[in-house]
């Protein structure tokens, strides 16, 4: 499978300029790579953030497009963008707000040159409101929201989730739906517009469930003191012999009756009231207890094969190598390095499959996919816009 340019998946056929930013922004770029996407990304001269925090050669977000290095500074560097801009049916950006317009290519140039443009913006706090120009970081958004709140233990201060919430969940696959519905918008009537995804927004809106529970009398604003935050002893981690975890969700009264069984704890009186949250701390010690005694593969060997909702917690390295995985794909081994596998599944249009990470582009051939003549990309070169 080639490193770079179009491929099978659903969206063959669409070309996403990408101007390149950091974490959410080609997280987003990769997404729609992977479906097929013909995705360009103009880079800066030098790289940029993304570039001096990781290894062009292992950076997965950067996998699946070409790229070319222009100078935006530089007239002819813009206006070779917004050249690019013209022929694509998709832009996606990560900058503050403000900053594409001081390079003479926000929306409205962009929407002038190409009317049937998505213009996709990714922020933090969104393109307007008291915070839009302050920086901010996926730990913030996720804090503003609320979300963040809710996540930890009682004894103990909120839990960063990694940067899995704000960044890619609530920010860059919010930005991918944005940007598909923009494009069937524009292909059935011809206009185009400004998709603003908001990281902050995102968190907001991952929390629907929760604020129903809140809305219904049935949430409380504490850490660990709700259905599936950890105050359940049916939904949450215990430590094993070994010092490995596993993780119980046994929610449903059927999958908790097969849980007791599994542990020996169906015959304890105790644990019969499952939603009887007085005792919820006593069966939490019991539960606690009995798995202790057990290694965590000695337990995921006890509920294999079982509907009580337990398996083992792996780490990032013992994740791949998961029976499930492999016979998925959900993680893949390109060039001797690990990737997610692209998802979702396709059963008529498959995916692209997850392909090498060059550590160079040559941006001249990328212009030339483009349809950009030898002459043109000569002249780009000679008046020192894009770079090698």
């Amino acid at each position: 499978m080639p490193a770079t340019g179009p491929g099978p998946g659903p969206l063959r056929g669409v070309r996403v300029v990408e101007f390149a930013a950091m974490g959410p922004a080609p997280f987003c770029g990769m997404l729609l790579a992977d479906l097929g996407a013909d995705v360009l990304r103009i880079d800066r001269p030098g790289g940029g953030p993304q570039a001096a925090l990781f290894d062009p050669a292992r950076d997965v977000l950067q996998r699946g497009r070409n790229a070319v290095a222009l100078d935006l500074a530089q007239a002819d560097g813009r206006a070779a963008a917004l050249r690019l801009v013209g022929t694509a049916e998709v832009l996606i950006e990560g900058f503050r707000p403000g900053v594409m317009e001081r390079l003479g290519l926000g929306p409205e140039p962009c929407l002038a040159h190409n009317p049937r443009l998505v213009y996709g913006r990714m922020t933090g706090w969104g393109q307007d409101g008291p915070l839009a120009h302050t920086a901010g970081h996926d730990l913030n958004y996720l804090a503003l929201s609320g979300a963040l709140h809710a996540i930890g233990r009682s004894e103990g201060g909120p839990v960063p989730p990694l940067n899995l919430v704000a960044d890619f969940g609530g920010g860059a696959m919010l930005l991918a739906v944005g940007v598909l519905a923009a494009v069937l918008h524009a292909r059935q009537t011809g206009e185009g517009q400004v998709v603003d995804a908001a990281m902050t927004d995102g968190c907001a809106l991952l929390q629907a469930m929760n604020l129903t529970f809140q809305a219904m009398g049935q949430w409380e604003d504490r850490r660990q003191s709700n259905l599936i935050d950890g105050a359940a002893p049916f939904y949450d981690t215990y430590a094993c012999a070994d010092g490995g975890y596993m993780a119980v969700a046994a929610l449903e009264e059927r999958f908790y009756r097969q849980f007791l069984d599994r542990t020996g704890l169906a015959g304890v009186g105790l644990m019969q009231s499952q939603h009887d949250r007085t005792l919820w701390p006593l069966q939490k010690q019991r539960i606690s207890e009995v798995l202790r005694t057990r290694t965590r593969d000695d337990w995921t060997r006890v509920f294999e094969g079982s509907d009580a909702c337990v398996t083992p917690v792996l780490t990032l390295g013992e994740a791949p190598r998961h029976p499930h995985h492999r016979a998925r794909g959900s993680f893949v081994t390109v060039d001797g390095q690990v990737q997610p596998g692209p998802a979702p599944r396709f059963s008529r249009t498959p995916t692209v499959g997850a392909r090498s990470l060059p550590a160079t582009h040559d941006g001249g051939q990328a212009l030339a996919d483009w349809g950009w003549s030898r002459e043109d990309i000569a002249r780009l070169a000679a008046s020192g816009a894009m770079a090698a």
